[in-house]
């Protein structure tokens, strides 16, 4: 049967919608410009009249007749003189406009005492570093004009700069990242610290924009995200950082918020995951996310290089294949983690040639998720034995073919120890807790936009997927629900993300070292090392 085409007015009768609208929307703004003068002495007749009846209200009633008596004496006065009707037409139009002019108060139209104050301290402060002495025509000289360098401007509720735009000379060498930094450090200081700027360069047009940020939220717990298999959410950034909102549960509302998303699998481009920060800076809060979000659709195998049992809370629990603290079981278990990548592609590659679909066994992800690696390496080299890291060349070079990811998690002293693969590898970074400029370019490989603060929140960062743009990033909450120290709602929070257990976990002294209460699990099955 032939497709009938659809009547015009369906094709094409939302343009038809949209222009009308338009039309209507000139003509009445037309009609209000052109009656402007109307309108305006219709509202002085309606406020008069009214004025009119509260006064004959508020008048006694032995009043009211003498007063109406004068009044109609007026009015015969007038009447009988000469234009009197025209001229109290035109005095009574002339009162009518007068009160039924707009009083809405206007709005300073410039900054204020203080504000100007700030804003030519601030001129006065970058002189030195957009003037040069061969000008003939300067942008910046002492005692100059502020208001010819700075395009635009806005203040907080504070008095403090929010927004600023500034114009710099074309010979400024913005190209340069020192001449940069020196710039963004002055506008950072007499801005005001504790808040974190963003800056951005207009090099063909000679302009630099500065924008105060708001605080990344600190409240949003580990809770289920709605992502899709393979997608795991590192943390939440700033709008206009991304193109996508999450629905999450934060102080007992909802809301959307943008989360930085990173995409594992065989399509992805940043297959592993390098997280660097100092202690307490929440490197291994991001690791137990992570594992919360992907024990989903995988499985997870855990090396803890610290031995502080951050992780016990997921051991025996169905998908967790391993939590290894100690140097044998995490030598055991990263071999067999390199076995299990072998096997899968061996697997896969004789179903292609076979052209049938990859088997079960090996469609299933696989993560492998290491705390602070180089501390087993350096145990290892003590020893004469076999350093950790070097297993996972395997799982780093035929990860992302086989379905295996590997997410590391290292502090700024151990990063020298890490191999190169683990650096070459890694292309998803992130950034936690305070670094400077130089450490966060070491990682991920370019200058931050914006200005980092000393005192950052734990979890608080930076993200950069590839070669992608530099995002801020805000780890959700999610502690150790074992430690003293976590609030009752957040260690609820974990606790209903926990799989269920697959095997019984044997009591352990309070008093035993750590890597005796390592515990192995593979399956159902639990041994314990020790």
């Amino acid at each position: 049967m032939a497709r009938r085409p659809l009547p015009r007015i369906l094709s094409n009768g939302s343009d038809r919608i949209v222009r009308g609208r338009k039309l209507a929307r000139s003509a009445a703004d037309s009609a209000t410009d052109v009656l402007h003068p109307l309108i305006t002495i219709t509202r002085g007749l309606r406020r008069l009249a009214a004025a009119g009846r509260l006064r004959w209200a508020g008048t006694p009633r032995d009043r009211r007749g003498p007063l109406l008596f004068l009044l109609t004496s007026i009015v015969l006065v007038v009447a009988l003189l000469p234009f009197g009707p025209l001229l109290a037409a035109l005095t009574l139009m002339a009162a009518a406009a007068w009160h039924g002019r707009d009083r809405t108060p206007s709005r300073p139209t410039g900054p204020d005492e203080a504000q100007t104050k700030r804003l030519e301290s601030l001129y006065e402060a970058l002189v030195p570093y957009f003037s040069v002495p061969e000008d003939p025509l300067p942008l910046f000289t002492h005692g100059g004009q502020w208001a010819k360098a700075f395009v635009s401007y806005a203040f907080d509720g504070t008095g403090r700069i929010s927004q600023l735009t500034i114009r710099y000379p074309a010979y400024f060498t913005d190209g340069e990242a020192a001449s940069r930094a020196r710039i963004e450090q002055l506008l950072h200081t007499k801005s005001g610290r504790g808040r974190e700027y963003r800056f951005e360069w207009d090099e063909e047009g000679n302009q630099l924009t500065v924008t105060a940020l708001p605080p990344l939220p600190v409240d949003i717990a580990a809770q289920r995200f709605v992502t899709a298999p393979g997608e795991t959410v590192l943390g939440f950034t700033d709008p206009a950082g991304v193109q996508r909102t999450l629905p999450v549960i934060a102080g007992g509302e909802r809301r959307d918020v943008p989360p930085v998303v990173w995409r594992t699998g065989v399509r992805s481009t940043e297959p592993h995951l390098l997280a660097v920060g100092g202690p307490g800076s929440g490197t291994t809060t991001l690791l137990r996310s992570i594992a919360l979000q992907v024990l989903q659709h995988g499985d997870v195998l855990i090396v803890e290089g610290g031995g502080t049992g951050e992780f016990a809370c997921l051991t025996g629990r169905a998908g967790v294949l391993a939590v290894e603290c100690d140097l044998t079981g995490a030598l055991a278990g990263l071999e067999w983690a390199a076995h299990e990548t072998e096997r899968r592609l061996i697997a896969m590659n004789r179903a292609r040639q076979a052209g049938q679909s990859p088997p079960d066994d090996t469609l299933r992800p696989l993560w492998l998720l290491l705390d602070r690696p180089t501390v087993l390496g350096q145990l290892a080299a003590a020893e004469g034995r076999r350093d950790p890291q070097s297993l996972l060349q395997v799982p780093l070079r035929h990860g992302r073919t086989a379905g295996v990811t590997v997410a590391v998690a290292e502090q700024f002293d151990g990063m020298e120890s890490l191999i190169d693969p683990v650096r070459q590898h890694t292309r998803a970074r992130v950034v936690l807790g305070p670094a400077s400029a130089a450490q966060l370019e070491a990682v991920l490989g370019t200058r931050p936009p914006t200005a980092p603060t000393p005192d950052v929140p734990a979890g608080r960062g930076y993200a950069r997927l590839g070669t992608g743009p530099m995002h801020r990033l805000q780890v959700p909450a999610t502690p150790d629900p074992y430690d003293e120290a976590t609030s009752e709602a957040h260690r609820q929070a974990v606790l209903s993300l926990l799989p269920e257990r697959t095997a019984p976990t044997d009591p352990e002294p309070a008093d035993a070292p750590a890597e005796d209460r390592t515990v192995l699990t593979k399956g159902t099955k639990v041994v314990a090392e020790g």
